[in-house]
Formats: C-alpha cells, structure tokens, sequence
C-alpha cells in the first residue's frame, strides 16, 4: 500500500470540508513529501484519519514544534495515541513510539534540532579558528522516551562527526549544566520537560558557558535547526552509539563538590542538624539528592515510594513542587516523624518546593518567592558576617521581575545589587557568564578554577560577585559553578539556613516574619489559564495583541499609574544592560500593587502575576497587613481572569 498517496488524498479531503486547519495540511504534506517517515509513522497518521481524530491532528500539525531559544518541549504522547504508536508498550507504560506529529516532541523533531545544532556548532568553532570537533553532552530525567531521545541525540552527534558524551543513566538538569563546564564541551542537551505533565516531554540546549543559550548564540542555533531539511532528518533516524562517550565518576564528584561551594558555615549543619524529609517526586533528586545531604552530615528521611524514578509519576496528578497536592506524601512522613521540614524536588531536580513546621506545630507550605525571600537575606547576612562580602556594592543578586520585590529591598537594605531580567534561568545564566568574562579579562586569564573565596574577592575588585539568584516559579542559585537554577544545591542551602535558624532558637515562620517586619509584608499570587490546542493558543495571543494595543487603564476599579511593555518600551536593568524584546507586560497601580502578564513558554497557558505590598510595624499591624494583601491579591487576579476570558469570549 502506497500510504504517502493515500495520506495525501485524506488530507485534501479533510481540508475541503473544513476538518483540518490550513496550517495543518501544509505541515503534513511538508513531511509526505519529504519521504522520510518510517512506515510505522504513516500507519499512525492513517489511523488518525480513519477514525476521524481531526481534533488531535490538528494539535499534531497546526504548526511545528518551535525550537525557540532555550529549546522545545511539548507532547510526547498524543491525548489519542494509536495503535501504531503503542507496540509494544513497556513495564513503565512507554509506548513503542513518540507521537508522530510535527508539533510533538518524536524522534523526527529531537533529530533535526540535534542537527541543526551540530551546524551551528560546527561553524562556530571554524569562525573562532578552532580546529577541534564539536564536542556535546546530554543528560535525560526519567520521563517517556528521554532515555531513548537522549541516546538519539548522541547518536545523531556522533554520525555528523562531533564528540558525545552521555551518562550512565538519569542525571538533573543543574549536573549537565556543570558538566558542560566541566568537560568543556562546545554545547550541551537536557532532555526534560521539567515539572510539566507526564505526557510531555521536552529538549534544553546549552551553550559551552553552561548556561541556556541566549543571544547571538539562539538565533544562530535557531536558524540552523529550521534548515535541516526532513529528508536529512530521516537519515539520521537509526541510532548508532558506538563511539559515544560516558561521563566519568570524576566529572560527578567535581559536581558535588562545587556544592561545597553555596554553603557558608559548613559546622553550622552538623551541631545543629535539622530534622528533614525530602522526595524526588520520581525523578532525578533521587540520583544525587540524598548523598549529596548525606555528604554534609545530614540524615534526610526518605518518602521511599517516590524516590523510585517514574515516567508516570503515578503518585501524584502532577509532578510539580509548588502544588500541595504533589506534596501530600512528603506532609505526612513529616507528621509521622515530627520532622521540621519537608523538601522536594521536581523530575530534573532543578526546582525545590518546601513545607516547614511552625513554633505551634502546624505544618505550612512555602511559595518560591518565600524561599527565595529566606535565602536572600541569609546568606547576604552570612556572607557579609564570613568576610565573603566586602563590597557590598560589587555583590549582586539576580532575580527575575515576577519574583517578589521583596528581595529588591532585602538586597537594597544591604547595599548590594537585584538585577532583574526576563523570565527564564537562561537570562541569569547569561549574566553570570558576563560577570566572568569582564573579571578574566580584568586577569588575563581564566579564574573560573581559583579557589571560591579568593574569586569572590576578586569578582568584587574587578567584576560583580553573585551572592543569590531565583525565581518565583521554584528555582534557586546559590554560586556560579552551575549556570541554572539547582534543586540539589537549593535542599542544602535551606538545610544550612534551618540549621542556623535552630541555633538561634527561631523557626522558619518567625524568620521570615522578622523579615517583614524590617522591609515590609509583601504577598504574592499567581494565577494560571489553561488553552491547549490551535485555538487555545489563538486565544492567548488575541488576548496578548489586545494588550499591546490597548493597555488597561484599570484593574478591579483601582487605576493603573504605570503600564510598561516589554516588547516596545526600553528598559535599562541595574547592570546598564537593556533587556531584550519579549511580549511580556508589567502594569503599577495607585494602590503600590502591581501584576504582570505572560504566555508560559512551556505550557499552553497564560499566567498572571500579582503583587502587594503592605505597612507593617509590629505583629498586630502584620496580621492585619497578611489579611488585607490576600484580600486584595484575590479581587486583582478575580479581575485580570474575567478580563482574559471576556477577551476571548469564554465568559
């Protein structure tokens, strides 16, 4: 049977009588012909055409998979997955085959990104006279098909002609950030989809400074990947790993010790050793996690069910530490064991979501600006007791602006630098990278191997010396060795700043009140709407062109004083440096509140971004203050999610 021919007929059929998008016949026919599907892809898409799944082939092919700057993420498995696909499904319910689609994360989508980059790579090295081969490690967490499509990757690598390492199996996506570094190469791959939904699955590029790639180095890699034509792609489909290199135990211990390197009173820990539970959630935290806090003296009780590595996650609905739910299990070993926190970790430990016990007892959940609020002001407070900040004005911490402006007056109340950048790691990662360079400049040579005190006192008499950075979505940093946000290293900072707080006979809860009292109650909230699908994402970007044109005046009857859009308004950051264009916007109301909104870059959402500030100058007035800011959050995000939904014509 010819299935290209028939395919072909169905198609147009299905375009005439208005089944299928335009988009989505010009993107299958785009793959027909080409003729690089294997025959078990054309069985597939038949199937979806017999059965009439229009829906899901539109999902499939309204567009293509973009590969943006920081890579792409998307389905692995289809909400319809055929039989084709399934085969022979394995003991953890991984299908035989991705989901063939061109908006999918498959083999076809993982091949010609890794060949585009390769290019790139390749090229990049010939420009700067380099006559090495271009060298790339990948790492994989545990979700479906990210073994599989990081042995592809690496298989892909390796056939152009390029150097590739792997691991010997799951590792987190901060470990890949540093072996980067670490071995040098010229580039580097996660295959993750992060905290995302079990039937995605995602590909995260890095550049040889460790960090996601940003300008010039992803427009370059972009341009090269869309063109890498499919009939390249199907050559390149057999994977092939002889040759491939595994990173070597050396490269994993030199990880862990450069945690060694975002603790700042190593005794602190063991006199005064805090109780802990801590949780993988199924994912990578469970490689590395609990040695690593083994390492420095601490004995974590293990939620044991899910320290096992699952590509179903089937303990919890979603596999993200900023929901209670997911947390749940980890609540009540704490309960169990009267232990005074509970830490975990997403499925490529690069986020850390906290549960703490308070003075009464009660066991409360920490958001990400509450963490990020905590470690800010421990360790700029440490550092500065240690003698590792000695010119506060040459210290930074990097955040970006929808996380809280709390740790803006937390870092001004130092005398140290918040430098806030767009959303994503990436944009931290490059700004650590900045910093280097300007101090190996400064040296006439590489310091990125001196000791890390003598280079933070050189990073703040010739450059900046990072202290913190984060974000409000779970992520921390706490030094510049890894070039993304690092759950493994975030478990042992906030031991470290618990193990201080015991020392002094506080709690979490009381810390952080005292941190209100000194700057301010600050409270934030954000609220998340989904829209899947070809017109899912049409909603969200009508709603998001009806902002750039028309800014709102108001919100909730409070009035805006001031509307700034990132993808026309020039804004200048506390480095001099001006942030890049992003369709992203930030709005200040009369009341000192403020919101911002943004389409996620990884799910099919929009999400709002809220902000308060209030008065408060002792514990009654901050009781008052915590339930007049959660009243208020409320009526905002209310407000701004009828304004979305009567934009778009859903209320």
């Amino acid at each position: 049977m010819d299935y290209s021919k028939e395919l072909k007929t169905l198609v147009s059929d299905a375009l005439d009588s208005g089944k299928i998008l335009a988009a989505s016949a010009q993107n299958i026919n785009a793959w027909l012909d080409e003729d690089f599907l294997p025959e078990w892809a054309l069985k597939s898409l038949l199937e979806l055409f017999e059965k009439g799944e229009f829906e899901e082939i539109n999902d499939r092919f309204f567009k293509p998979l973009s590969f943006g700057t920081g890579g792409m993420r998307g389905r692995t498995i289809g909400k319809v997955c055929t039989s084709a696909e399934l085969g022979k499904v394995s003991q953890k319910g991984t299908p035989e085959h991705a989901a063939a689609g061109a908006n999918n994360m498959n083999d076809f989508t993982v091949a010609r990104a890794t060949a585009g980059l390769f290019e790139y790579c390749k090229k990049y090295l010939e420009n700067e006279g380099s006559t090495q081969k271009p060298s790339l490690v990948v790492a994989h967490d545990v979700r479906h098909f990210s073994p599989h499509f990081c042995a592809l990757a690496a298989s892909v690598w390796n056939r152009l002609g390029g150097v590739a390492y792997i691991f010997d199996g799951a590792r987190s996506t901060p470990q890949l950030s540093f072996t980067v570094r670490h071995l040098k190469t010229t580039a580097g791959i996660v295959i993750t989809a992060s905290h995302n939904p079990a039937h995605d699955n995602g590909y995260k590029v890095y550049f040889s400074d460790g960090a996601q790639v940003i300008s010039p180095h992803a427009e370059g890699i972009v341009a090269a990947v869309n063109g890498v034509s499919w009939k390249k792609v199907g050559e390149l489909l057999d994977i092939d790993l002889n040759g491939v290199k595994t990173v070597g135990k050396e490269a994993e211990q030199a990880y862990i010790a450069s945690i060694e390197n975002c603790v700042i009173d190593k005794s602190v820990m063991s006199a005064n050793k805090p109780k802990l539970v801590f949780t993988a959630v199924h994912g990578t935290g469970a490689t590395l996690c609990p040695s690593v806090m083994r390492h420095f003296g601490l004995d974590p009780i293990l939620v044991e069910e899910q320290m096992v590595m699952d590509p179903r996650f089937p303990t919890v609905k979603q596999p993200n530490p900023e929901y209670a739910e997911t947390l749940s299990m980890g609540i009540e070993k704490m309960k169990q064991t009267g232990a005074e926190c509970l830490m975990a970790t997403d499925p490529d430990a690069d986020r850390m979501g906290v549960a703490i016990r308070t003075r009464s007892g009660q066991i409360r959940l920490l958001t990400g600006n509450m963490i990020g609020s905590l470690l800010t002001e421990y360790r700029i407070s440490q550092m500065k007791a240690k003698g590792l900040i000695v010119d506060p004005a040459r210290c930074a911490i990097i955040k970006t602006f929808v996380t809280s402006p709390l740790q803006d007056k937390i870092a001004h109340s130092h005398g140290v630098k918040c430098v806030n950048c767009l959303t994503g790691f990436k944009w931290i990662g490059g700004r650590l990278t900045m910093y280097e360079n300007i101090l190996n400049a400064a040296m006439s040579k590489d310091c990125s191997d001196l000791p890390y005190a003598e280079r933070a006192l050189l990073m703040q008499k010739y450059s900046t010396f990072f202290v913190f950075g984060g974000e409000e979505s779970y992520g921390f940093l706490g030094a510049d060795y890894v070039r993304d946000k690092d759950a493994n290293a975030a478990v042992i900072m906030f031991s470290e700043m618990m193990a201080y707080l015991k020392s002094q006979g506080k709690t979490v809860d009381e810390y952080l009140d005292e941190i209100y009292l000194k700057s301010g109650y600050y409270l934030e909230s954000l609220k998340s709407i989904y829209r899947e699908g070809a017109s899912g994402a049409a909603e969200i970007q009508s709603f998001l062109t009806m902002l750039d044109e028309s800014p709102m005046e108001e919100v909730g009857s409070v009035k805006v004083s001031k509307a700034i859009n990132f993808d026309k308004d020039r804004i200048v950051d506390a480095d001099s440096q001006v942030i890049p264009k992003e369709k992203f916007f930030f709005y200040n109301l009369e009341n000192g509140y403020s919101f911002a909104i943004r389409a996620s870059g990884t799910e099919p959402k929009i999400k709002f971004y809220a902000f308060a500030v209030e008065k408060a100058a002792d514990k009654a007035g901050l009781e008052k203050a915590k339930n007049t800011a959660k009243e208020r959050l409320d009526a905002m995000l209310e407000a701004l999610s009828d304004k979305f939904l009567s934009c778009i014509g859903a209320k």
